[in-house]
């Protein structure tokens, strides 16, 4: 299924010719015009530069849950290793490393995938009162979610993870710029 390199100019569109049974040595000749572009099911979303506050929430929540699961069941399984004991079975070392690693992986990665569920709703929400999208939006979001999951723990608490939220944002923010700059794509 080889598809030629030729390519149009339709009505502003970049299209290429393709012709499924090109390999099949037979004498049909289809040619489909397909386009090079990204198509979006309402015009809507191709004018905007940015994901919905729905995306987003499922982006951040899914990427914080599997970093948060990969980080913490390494770290029980690293704890399950050490946790071995001399006189311990095979079998009951690989128990220990499993059991290790599954519970920490999923207590690292539910609260990584809640503060991923936050900072999107805060970022919507800044994003939608604002009425601009810039960096400063993820910066507040960033401070915030930290000053919220922490909440409960008193105000000093909350202020020192919202400054934590705030400088991590930041930092996310600067190395995506930093990456988008000077790393060739």
């Amino acid at each position: 299924m080889a598809d030629s390199t030729n390519y149009n100019n339709n009505d502003q569109k970049k299209t290429r010719l393709y012709n499924p049974y090109q390999d099949l040595q037979v004498p049909i000749r289809n040619l489909y015009n397909l386009p090079t572009a990204h198509e979006h099911v309402f015009i809507e979303e191709a004018t905007k530069p940015h994901r919905s506050w729905g995306e987003n929430l499922c982006y951040y929540t899914g990427c914080g849950y599997f970093s948060g699961a990969i980080i913490g069941g390494a770290k029980g399984s690293i704890e399950g290793l050490k946790s071995a004991e001399p006189g311990d079975t095979l079998k009951l070392r690989v128990n220990r490393v499993l059991n290790s690693g599954g519970h920490m992986g999923r207590s690292f990665g539910n609260s990584l995938g809640v503060l991923g569920l936050i900072f999107a709703g805060l970022e919507s929400g800044v994003n939608h009162f604002r009425g601009r999208e810039d960096l400063l939006n993820t910066i507040v979001a960033g401070l915030g979610t930290g000053a919220l999951y922490k909440a409960a723990s008193g105000p000093r608490s909350a202020a020192i993870a919202g400054a934590i939220g705030g400088i991590a944002a930041a930092a996310a923010v600067a190395g995506k710029q930093a990456v988008k700059r000077y790393v060739p794509i």
